[in-house]
């Protein structure tokens, strides 16, 4: 079964990320206050982003990866800025900055 990877933006400016089977239907269910605890107390949302997969367990796994990425990482994924993914993703805390330093 087709699964999607889905990134809302809700009306607090924060990014909600989840995947389904029906992202029609999903956003739908949002929009009405259907959705998620989180999306249904900062409507409206606006879908910003999507991805397509051959099969949801795909799109979870994607889901469940995207999650954890900061919010300048997923802006750069909404606005196809792919090269820049990888600049994102290194670790700019004090001790891993560091290390590489002493």
């Amino acid at each position: 079964m087709k699964g999607y990877l889905y990134i809302l933006k809700c009306s607090n400016g924060c990014f909600y990320t989840g995947s389904t089977v029906d992202l029609e239907r999903r956003l739908a269910q949002h929009q009405a206050g259907e959705g998620a605890n989180y999306t249904k107390k900062h409507l409206p949302v606006e879908l910003v982003y999507f991805e397509e997969y051959a099969r949801i367990d795909e799109a979870f796994f994607r889901e469940k990866h995207v999650q954890g990425w900061s919010r300048a990482k997923k802006e750069a994924l909404i606005a196809g800025q792919v090269d820049q993914l990888h600049v994102l993703a290194k670790c700019k805390n004090s001790s891993h900055f560091l290390k590489g330093k002493e």
